[in-house]
């Protein structure tokens, strides 16, 4: 079912209206966060009475069913019901879902960390600090609050096909993209369906300007909605270049032996931090929160790494050797609460530019 386009604003509106004693007091912050929960067999015992947790994810789903089939191999009768869209449409879909009395996600994960903050401004997350974050993670990436902390970090840089671009001649910057050697020959993402695009227009609009983009969308570009297609038109070969996409699916597409290389901007690479939370009215509070818990461990943080192409802040995790640390990268800088401002106006003017 194809679901109506619902903005930042029309979800606010609508799910006062539907609770509006639960959203008074959302701009209420809590003295601190709670004590941090570990994963006891109470827990695992509740949450194998529920059975069932439902997990909303704008990851690409081959990764999210991997986590999935992890924890279901590791808590044995508790079944994750992977709900996988871009991180718009699930913004969209949760909104709709609250609107009409719904509740249905249990545990949700966003590669637009903005969205976290319209619903902890809702007051419709849950509390909830897993040991591993607070004991492993860096204040930065965890919510003061304790209503969530940073699931996932990847990179939205620049890829090209290797096998139709020799390496000296591949662009090494967003500037690059605009010499008319490209035209028909790059593809994109749309930031009114990717969180990720609409965190990395932001970051790029706001470091080289709008300029790059009215010019880039003369391009003639081949405009696709996910983050994650971009690297896969690459290495089909339906395009040479990718102006944009997430950093994770171009690892595991160049791991794989496939035709790609990436190219992380001399201008700066956007840097997209995606958050779990666990939602107050969360049908199987329980197993939403053993999954929260178990989603930062080692296991599943490793798991995320070697197997998913993420990068993850958590102290005790490893990156693999050969790729790029995101030391030796220059990084743009993130600010979701500038993204959960100004998004609308950000899909708004890109639409209009590329026509889309």
């Amino acid at each position: 079912m194809r679901l109506p386009k619902i903005t930042r604003r029309d979800v606010l509106k609508g799910s006062a209206a539907v609770a509006v004693g639960t959203f008074a007091s959302s701009a209420k912050v809590l003295a601190q966060a709670p004590a941090a929960q570990a994963i006891t067999p109470e827990l695992i015992k509740a949450a194998q009475k529920e059975g069932t947790v439902n997990y909303y994810t704008s990851i690409d789903l081959p990764l999210a069913e991997r986590i999935a089939r992890a924890f279901e191999a590791k808590y044995a009768g508790v079944k994750v019901r992977v709900e996988r869209s871009g991180a718009e449409r699930v913004f969209q879909r949760i909104g709709q879902e609250y609107a009409t009395k719904i509740h249905r996600v249990d545990v949700v994960n966003s590669s637009d960390a903005a969205h976290l903050i319209v619903w902890k401004n809702q007051g419709i997350l849950a509390p909830f600090v897993p040991e591993d974050v607070a004991q492993h993670f860096p204040a930065e990436h965890k919510d003061a609050d304790g209503m969530f902390s940073s699931f996932r970090l990847t990179l939205c840089p620049i890829a090209y096909n290797t096998s139709q671009i020799k390496a000296e001649e591949a662009p090494k910057s967003f500037n690059d993209l605009l010499d008319p050697k490209w035209v028909n020959r790059i593809t994109k993402a749309h930031p009114s369906y990717s969180g990720t695009i609409l965190t990395a227009t932001y970051q790029t609009s706001r470091d080289i300007g709008w300029g790059y983009f009215e010019k880039l969308a003369k391009q003639k570009i081949m405009q696709l909605q996910s983050a994650t297609d971009p690297p896969k038109k690459i290495v089909l070969g339906e395009r040479m270049l990718a102006a944009d996409g997430t950093e994770y699916v171009m690892l595991q597409e160049k791991e794989a032996g496939r035709p790609i290389e990436i190219v992380y901007p001399t201008e700066g690479t956007p840097l997209i931090i995606g958050p779990n939370a666990v939602f107050k009215a969360a049908p199987n509070p329980n197993a939403a929160r053993l999954l929260q818990a178990w989603m930062y461990t080692t296991e599943c943080q490793q798991l995320c790494i070697d197997h998913g192409g993420m990068r993850s802040v958590h102290a005790l995790v490893k990156e693999k050797p050969a790729r790029t640390p995101l030391s030796k990268i220059k990084l743009m800088k993130d600010d979701a609460a500038a993204v959960e401002k100004q998004a609308e106006s950000i899909k708004k003017r890109y639409s209009q530019l590329f026509g889309v």
